[in-house]
Protein backbone atom coordinates (compact mmCIF):
# COMPACT_ATOMS: atom_id res chain seq x y z
CA UNK A 1 0.00 0.00 0.00
CA UNK A 2 3.03 2.49 0.76
CA UNK A 3 4.42 1.66 -3.37
CA UNK A 4 5.52 4.54 -4.95
CA UNK A 5 3.04 3.86 -7.88
CA UNK A 6 -0.12 4.11 -5.30
CA UNK A 7 1.10 7.24 -3.98
CA UNK A 8 1.33 9.21 -6.91
CA UNK A 9 -1.78 7.48 -8.38
CA UNK A 10 -3.51 8.77 -4.96
CA UNK A 11 -1.84 12.08 -5.40
CA UNK A 12 -3.56 12.55 -8.58
CA UNK A 13 -6.85 11.92 -7.79
CA UNK A 14 -6.12 14.09 -4.47
CA UNK A 15 -4.53 17.17 -6.24
CA UNK A 16 -7.35 17.41 -8.69
CA UNK A 17 -9.85 17.44 -6.01
CA UNK A 18 -7.94 20.48 -4.73
CA UNK A 19 -8.06 22.14 -7.70
CA UNK A 20 -12.05 21.58 -8.02
CA UNK A 21 -12.28 22.52 -3.86
CA UNK A 22 -10.33 25.67 -4.86
CA UNK A 23 -11.67 26.96 -7.66
CA UNK A 24 -15.16 26.24 -6.72
CA UNK A 25 -14.16 28.16 -3.02
CA UNK A 26 -13.18 30.56 -4.94
CA UNK A 27 -15.68 31.56 -7.14
CA UNK A 28 -18.11 31.24 -4.23
CA UNK A 29 -16.11 33.99 -1.94
CA UNK A 30 -16.21 36.42 -5.03
CA UNK A 31 -19.96 36.14 -5.09
CA UNK A 32 -20.19 37.36 -1.82
CA UNK A 33 -17.16 39.49 -1.49
CA UNK A 34 -17.33 40.82 -5.48
CA UNK A 35 -14.67 42.73 -7.09
CA UNK A 36 -15.07 44.84 -9.89
CA UNK A 37 -12.72 43.35 -12.39
CA UNK A 38 -14.78 40.02 -11.95
CA UNK A 39 -18.82 40.43 -11.94
CA UNK A 40 -20.86 37.85 -11.68
CA UNK A 41 -24.51 38.40 -13.14
CA UNK A 42 -27.95 36.27 -12.74
CA UNK A 43 -27.21 34.21 -15.52
CA UNK A 44 -27.77 31.09 -15.97
CA UNK A 45 -29.97 31.35 -12.84
CA UNK A 46 -28.32 28.10 -12.00
CA UNK A 47 -24.83 28.36 -11.55
CA UNK A 48 -24.01 29.10 -7.70
CA UNK A 49 -25.99 25.89 -7.14
CA UNK A 50 -24.09 23.78 -9.41
CA UNK A 51 -21.09 25.27 -7.84
CA UNK A 52 -21.65 25.39 -4.49
CA UNK A 53 -23.27 21.49 -4.70
CA UNK A 54 -20.15 20.37 -6.68
CA UNK A 55 -17.89 22.18 -3.51
CA UNK A 56 -19.43 20.26 -1.14
CA UNK A 57 -19.96 16.94 -3.09
CA UNK A 58 -16.11 16.81 -3.84
CA UNK A 59 -15.52 17.93 0.16
CA UNK A 60 -17.22 14.79 0.89
CA UNK A 61 -15.43 12.89 -1.24
CA UNK A 62 -12.10 13.87 -0.71
CA UNK A 63 -12.44 12.75 3.03
CA UNK A 64 -12.01 8.87 1.94
CA UNK A 65 -9.01 10.10 -0.58
CA UNK A 66 -6.96 12.24 2.27
CA UNK A 67 -6.97 9.18 4.37
CA UNK A 68 -5.81 6.93 2.09
CA UNK A 69 -3.03 9.26 0.97
CA UNK A 70 -2.26 9.74 4.69
CA UNK A 71 -1.92 6.16 5.00
CA UNK A 72 0.46 5.10 2.35
CA UNK A 73 3.06 8.33 2.65
CA UNK A 74 3.34 8.03 6.83
CA UNK A 75 6.38 6.01 6.66
CA UNK A 76 7.87 8.87 4.64
CA UNK A 77 6.89 11.20 7.76
CA UNK A 78 9.96 9.31 9.78
CA UNK A 79 12.57 8.75 7.24
CA UNK A 80 16.18 9.66 8.89
CA UNK A 81 17.81 12.28 8.82
CA UNK A 82 14.78 14.31 8.02
CA UNK A 83 16.59 16.88 6.05
CA UNK A 84 19.27 16.06 3.27
CA UNK A 85 19.34 19.59 1.56
CA UNK A 86 17.18 22.43 0.58
CA UNK A 87 15.29 20.71 -2.00
CA UNK A 88 14.26 17.85 0.74
CA UNK A 89 14.07 20.80 3.25
CA UNK A 90 11.53 22.62 0.95
CA UNK A 91 9.49 19.54 0.37
CA UNK A 92 9.53 18.05 3.74
CA UNK A 93 7.78 21.90 4.36
CA UNK A 94 5.28 21.93 1.91
CA UNK A 95 4.08 18.27 3.07
CA UNK A 96 3.52 19.92 6.14
CA UNK A 97 1.89 22.36 5.09
CA UNK A 98 -0.34 20.65 2.64
CA UNK A 99 -1.17 18.03 4.93
CA UNK A 100 -2.20 20.39 7.99
CA UNK A 101 -4.10 22.64 5.70
CA UNK A 102 -6.08 19.48 3.61
CA UNK A 103 -6.62 18.41 6.72
CA UNK A 104 -7.90 21.60 8.48
CA UNK A 105 -10.28 22.00 5.67
CA UNK A 106 -11.68 19.04 4.85
CA UNK A 107 -12.58 18.83 8.43
CA UNK A 108 -13.81 22.45 9.60
CA UNK A 109 -15.35 22.03 5.66
CA UNK A 110 -17.83 19.06 6.90
CA UNK A 111 -18.09 20.35 10.15
CA UNK A 112 -19.76 23.88 8.52
CA UNK A 113 -22.09 21.51 6.21
CA UNK A 114 -23.58 20.24 9.60
CA UNK A 115 -23.41 23.66 11.29
CA UNK A 116 -21.11 22.54 14.21
CA UNK A 117 -19.71 25.29 14.91
CA UNK A 118 -17.46 24.54 17.17
CA UNK A 119 -14.37 25.82 16.27
CA UNK A 120 -14.59 29.66 17.62
CA UNK A 121 -13.45 31.26 14.95
CA UNK A 122 -15.17 33.15 11.52
CA UNK A 123 -15.57 29.89 9.21
CA UNK A 124 -15.81 31.76 5.98
CA UNK A 125 -12.32 34.15 6.07
CA UNK A 126 -10.37 31.48 7.78
CA UNK A 127 -11.63 29.21 5.15
CA UNK A 128 -10.92 31.14 2.52
CA UNK A 129 -7.13 31.77 3.71
CA UNK A 130 -6.09 28.86 4.46
CA UNK A 131 -7.32 27.55 0.81
CA UNK A 132 -4.66 29.47 -0.52
CA UNK A 133 -2.11 27.68 1.58
CA UNK A 134 -3.73 24.47 0.61
CA UNK A 135 -3.18 24.98 -3.06
CA UNK A 136 -0.56 27.08 -2.87
CA UNK A 137 1.62 24.12 -1.02
CA UNK A 138 -0.04 21.94 -3.12
CA UNK A 139 1.73 23.47 -6.64
CA UNK A 140 4.99 23.51 -4.61
CA UNK A 141 4.57 19.88 -3.93
CA UNK A 142 3.52 19.10 -7.55
CA UNK A 143 6.65 21.08 -8.81
CA UNK A 144 9.17 18.98 -6.95
CA UNK A 145 7.69 15.81 -7.16
CA UNK A 146 6.33 15.59 -10.71
CA UNK A 147 9.26 14.09 -12.27
CA UNK A 148 8.67 11.40 -9.35
CA UNK A 149 5.01 11.30 -10.15
CA UNK A 150 5.23 10.29 -13.79
CA UNK A 151 7.98 8.05 -13.45
CA UNK A 152 5.33 6.58 -10.96
CA UNK A 153 2.79 6.55 -13.12
CA UNK A 154 4.42 5.28 -16.11
CA UNK A 155 5.50 1.94 -14.26
CA UNK A 156 2.18 1.90 -12.78
CA UNK A 157 1.16 2.01 -16.43
CA UNK A 158 3.54 -1.21 -17.84
CA UNK A 159 2.47 -3.32 -14.50
CA UNK A 160 -1.10 -3.13 -15.36
CA UNK A 161 -0.25 -4.50 -19.17
CA UNK A 162 2.12 -6.87 -17.88
CA UNK A 163 -0.53 -8.00 -15.70
CA UNK A 164 -3.03 -8.70 -18.40
CA UNK A 165 -3.38 -12.31 -18.72
CA UNK A 166 -2.32 -14.07 -22.23
CA UNK A 167 -2.39 -17.66 -23.22
CA UNK A 168 -0.23 -19.07 -20.94
CA UNK A 169 -1.15 -17.07 -17.80
CA UNK A 170 -2.13 -18.44 -14.66
CA UNK A 171 -5.74 -18.13 -13.94
CA UNK A 172 -7.05 -15.82 -11.99
CA UNK A 173 -4.31 -13.05 -12.21
CA UNK A 174 -2.30 -15.08 -10.09
CA UNK A 175 1.55 -15.41 -10.90
CA UNK A 176 3.43 -19.15 -12.33
CA UNK A 177 4.16 -20.06 -8.24
CA UNK A 178 0.13 -19.49 -7.25
CA UNK A 179 0.42 -16.09 -5.54
CA UNK A 180 -1.31 -13.12 -6.33
CA UNK A 181 0.76 -10.10 -7.58
CA UNK A 182 1.08 -6.95 -5.95
CA UNK A 183 -0.55 -5.20 -8.66
CA UNK A 184 -3.92 -6.98 -7.68
CA UNK A 185 -3.03 -5.49 -4.13
CA UNK A 186 -2.42 -2.11 -5.83
CA UNK A 187 -5.49 -2.27 -8.03
CA UNK A 188 -7.81 -3.95 -5.14
CA UNK A 189 -6.91 -1.09 -2.79
CA UNK A 190 -7.26 2.06 -5.07
CA UNK A 191 -10.73 0.28 -6.07
CA UNK A 192 -11.53 0.37 -2.12
CA UNK A 193 -10.70 4.51 -1.95
CA UNK A 194 -12.50 5.06 -5.16
CA UNK A 195 -15.97 2.97 -4.18
CA UNK A 196 -15.58 4.52 -0.35
CA UNK A 197 -15.29 8.01 -2.12
CA UNK A 198 -18.43 7.28 -4.58
CA UNK A 199 -20.36 5.92 -1.31
CA UNK A 200 -20.04 9.09 0.72
CA UNK A 201 -20.61 11.15 -2.05
CA UNK A 202 -24.22 9.52 -2.83
CA UNK A 203 -25.51 9.56 0.44
CA UNK A 204 -24.83 13.05 1.00
CA UNK A 205 -25.24 14.82 -2.64
CA UNK A 206 -28.97 14.22 -2.68
CA UNK A 207 -28.90 17.54 -0.62
CA UNK A 208 -28.59 19.37 -3.41
CA UNK A 209 -29.58 16.54 -6.13
CA UNK A 210 -33.23 16.74 -5.14
CA UNK A 211 -34.02 13.03 -6.92
CA UNK A 212 -31.17 11.51 -4.75
CA UNK A 213 -32.29 13.27 -1.66
CA UNK A 214 -34.03 9.44 -0.27
CA UNK A 215 -30.33 7.76 -0.17
CA UNK A 216 -28.49 11.48 1.26
CA UNK A 217 -28.65 8.95 4.76
CA UNK A 218 -25.25 11.05 6.03
CA UNK A 219 -26.48 14.72 4.28
CA UNK A 220 -27.42 16.99 7.30
CA UNK A 221 -30.71 17.65 5.99
CA UNK A 222 -33.32 17.26 3.51
CA UNK A 223 -33.67 20.15 1.13
CA UNK A 224 -37.38 19.94 0.85
CA UNK A 225 -38.45 19.58 4.24
CA UNK A 226 -38.94 22.43 6.28
CA UNK A 227 -42.11 25.56 6.24
CA UNK A 228 -43.76 25.75 2.43
CA UNK A 229 -41.66 22.47 1.09
CA UNK A 230 -38.73 24.16 1.73
CA UNK A 231 -35.76 24.05 4.46
CA UNK A 232 -35.05 27.06 6.44
CA UNK A 233 -31.03 27.81 7.80
CA UNK A 234 -32.27 30.08 10.20
CA UNK A 235 -35.15 30.72 12.02
CA UNK A 236 -36.93 33.87 12.46
CA UNK A 237 -36.72 33.24 16.10
CA UNK A 238 -33.17 32.66 15.70
CA UNK A 239 -32.52 35.64 14.07
CA UNK A 240 -34.72 37.42 17.09
CA UNK A 241 -36.90 39.07 14.32
CA UNK A 242 -40.34 37.48 15.20
CA UNK A 243 -42.02 40.61 16.47
CA UNK A 244 -40.60 43.31 14.06
CA UNK A 245 -41.83 41.05 11.04
CA UNK A 246 -45.20 39.92 12.54
CA UNK A 247 -45.70 43.71 13.15
CA UNK A 248 -49.20 44.93 11.71
CA UNK A 249 -47.40 48.79 11.17
CA UNK A 250 -44.59 47.42 8.91
CA UNK A 251 -43.94 49.09 5.75
CA UNK A 252 -41.30 48.49 3.16
CA UNK A 253 -38.85 51.78 3.46
CA UNK A 254 -37.87 52.96 -0.34
CA UNK A 255 -35.42 55.59 -0.81
CA UNK A 256 -34.17 56.36 -4.49
CA UNK A 257 -33.26 59.59 -5.94
CA UNK A 258 -36.56 60.74 -5.69
CA UNK A 259 -37.08 60.91 -1.85
CA UNK A 260 -38.18 58.10 0.14
CA UNK A 261 -41.58 55.92 0.36
CA UNK A 262 -43.21 53.61 2.69
CA UNK A 263 -45.23 50.59 0.95
CA UNK A 264 -47.57 48.77 3.17
CA UNK A 265 -47.01 44.63 2.48
CA UNK A 266 -50.66 45.56 0.96
CA UNK A 267 -49.17 48.36 -1.36
CA UNK A 268 -46.79 46.20 -2.62
CA UNK A 269 -49.35 42.93 -3.39
CA UNK A 270 -51.31 45.60 -5.67
CA UNK A 271 -48.20 46.37 -7.55
CA UNK A 272 -47.62 44.59 -10.73
CA UNK A 273 -46.58 40.77 -9.58
CA UNK A 274 -44.14 38.59 -11.68
CA UNK A 275 -43.77 34.81 -10.19
CA UNK A 276 -39.83 32.89 -10.81
CA UNK A 277 -38.93 29.53 -10.13
CA UNK A 278 -35.57 30.12 -8.73
CA UNK A 279 -33.63 27.87 -6.73
CA UNK A 280 -32.48 28.73 -3.15
CA UNK A 281 -28.88 27.42 -2.90
CA UNK A 282 -26.99 27.82 0.73
CA UNK A 283 -22.89 27.80 1.15
CA UNK A 284 -23.36 24.40 2.94
CA UNK A 285 -23.87 22.42 -0.21
CA UNK A 286 -28.12 22.60 0.39
CA UNK A 287 -30.25 23.58 -2.62
CA UNK A 288 -33.77 23.26 -3.43
CA UNK A 289 -36.04 24.75 -6.57
CA UNK A 290 -39.32 26.60 -5.42
CA UNK A 291 -41.68 29.24 -7.23
CA UNK A 292 -41.68 32.51 -5.46
CA UNK A 293 -44.24 35.70 -6.63
CA UNK A 294 -43.64 39.29 -6.01
CA UNK A 295 -42.19 42.91 -7.31
CA UNK A 296 -39.36 42.99 -9.35
CA UNK A 297 -37.00 44.80 -7.85
CA UNK A 298 -36.23 46.98 -11.05
CA UNK A 299 -39.98 48.42 -10.81
CA UNK A 300 -39.26 49.01 -7.01
CA UNK A 301 -35.79 51.32 -8.28
CA UNK A 302 -38.15 53.11 -10.88
CA UNK A 303 -40.56 53.97 -8.67
CA UNK A 304 -38.00 55.37 -6.24
CA UNK A 305 -36.83 57.85 -9.22
CA UNK A 306 -33.89 55.48 -9.84
CA UNK A 307 -32.85 54.03 -13.22
CA UNK A 308 -34.06 50.05 -13.70
CA UNK A 309 -30.34 48.99 -13.57
CA UNK A 310 -28.71 51.08 -10.32
CA UNK A 311 -27.51 48.90 -7.50
CA UNK A 312 -30.11 48.33 -4.68
CA UNK A 313 -28.07 47.96 -1.09
CA UNK A 314 -30.67 45.73 0.98
CA UNK A 315 -31.41 46.19 4.78
CA UNK A 316 -32.68 43.63 6.92
CA UNK A 317 -34.95 43.73 10.19
CA UNK A 318 -32.05 41.25 12.17
CA UNK A 319 -30.00 43.29 14.28
CA UNK A 320 -27.23 41.41 13.75
CA UNK A 321 -25.08 39.00 11.31
CA UNK A 322 -22.45 39.59 8.79
CA UNK A 323 -24.47 39.28 5.43
CA UNK A 324 -28.44 38.62 6.99
CA UNK A 325 -28.62 42.31 7.90
CA UNK A 326 -27.38 43.86 4.73
CA UNK A 327 -26.57 43.24 1.08
CA UNK A 328 -25.79 44.34 -2.17
CA UNK A 329 -27.70 43.98 -5.33
CA UNK A 330 -25.34 44.54 -8.21
CA UNK A 331 -27.64 46.41 -11.28
CA UNK A 332 -27.21 43.37 -13.20
CA UNK A 333 -29.26 41.93 -10.88
CA UNK A 334 -31.60 44.66 -10.41
CA UNK A 335 -32.58 44.59 -14.25
CA UNK A 336 -33.13 40.83 -14.60
CA UNK A 337 -36.73 40.03 -15.04
CA UNK A 338 -36.73 37.02 -11.93
CA UNK A 339 -34.90 39.59 -9.19
CA UNK A 340 -37.96 39.76 -7.00
CA UNK A 341 -39.11 41.16 -3.77
CA UNK A 342 -40.64 37.96 -2.57
CA UNK A 343 -43.75 37.97 -1.40
CA UNK A 344 -45.26 34.58 -1.49
CA UNK A 345 -43.70 30.96 -1.71
CA UNK A 346 -45.30 28.23 -3.94
CA UNK A 347 -48.79 30.39 -3.49
CA UNK A 348 -49.23 31.31 -0.46
CA UNK A 349 -47.55 34.01 2.14
CA UNK A 350 -43.98 34.14 3.24
CA UNK A 351 -43.77 31.81 6.16
CA UNK A 352 -42.20 33.94 8.88
CA UNK A 353 -38.88 31.92 8.62
CA UNK A 354 -38.91 32.32 5.22
CA UNK A 355 -38.51 36.14 5.19
CA UNK A 356 -41.72 37.25 5.91
CA UNK A 357 -43.35 40.10 5.27
CA UNK A 358 -40.75 40.28 2.30
CA UNK A 359 -37.42 38.56 1.31
CA UNK A 360 -34.94 39.17 -1.84
CA UNK A 361 -34.96 36.36 -4.69
CA UNK A 362 -32.63 36.65 -7.28
CA UNK A 363 -31.08 34.05 -9.98
CA UNK A 364 -27.40 32.75 -9.50
CA UNK A 365 -27.29 34.03 -6.03
CA UNK A 366 -25.56 32.44 -2.79
CA UNK A 367 -28.74 31.69 -0.15
CA UNK A 368 -26.76 33.93 2.12
CA UNK A 369 -27.52 37.38 -0.02
CA UNK A 370 -30.92 36.59 -0.65
CA UNK A 371 -31.83 38.74 2.05
CA UNK A 372 -35.37 37.86 4.37
CA UNK A 373 -37.27 39.69 6.59
CA UNK A 374 -36.21 42.92 4.11
CA UNK A 375 -36.90 46.40 5.96
CA UNK A 376 -35.41 48.60 4.11
CA UNK A 377 -33.96 49.74 -0.28
CA UNK A 378 -31.68 51.87 -1.22
CA UNK A 379 -31.87 52.57 -4.56
CA UNK A 380 -28.52 54.24 -6.09
CA UNK A 381 -26.50 56.65 -4.13
CA UNK A 382 -28.96 59.06 -2.75
CA UNK A 383 -28.37 62.34 -1.60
Amino acid sequence: MHDQRVVARLGVYLGGAILILFVTGLVSHLHQHPVSWLPFGPEPAWAYRLNQGLHVAVGFASLPLVLAKLYTVYPQFFVRPPVTGWKHALERASVGVLVASTVFQVVTGILNVFKLYVFGFSFTTVHYATAWLAFGAALVHVGIKLPVVVRSLAAGARDLDAARPGPDSPPNGDTADGTTGDGTTRRGFLGSVAVAALFVTALTVGQTVTPLRAIALLAPRDPLDGPQGLAVNKTARAARVEELATDPDWALELVGPGGTTHLTRADLLAMSQHEAVLPIACVEGWSATARWTGVRIRDLATLSGGQPDDPVHVVSLQPAGTFYSTSDLPGAYVAHDDTLLALTLAGEDLDLDHGFPARIIAPNRPGVLQTKWVSRLVVGNPT
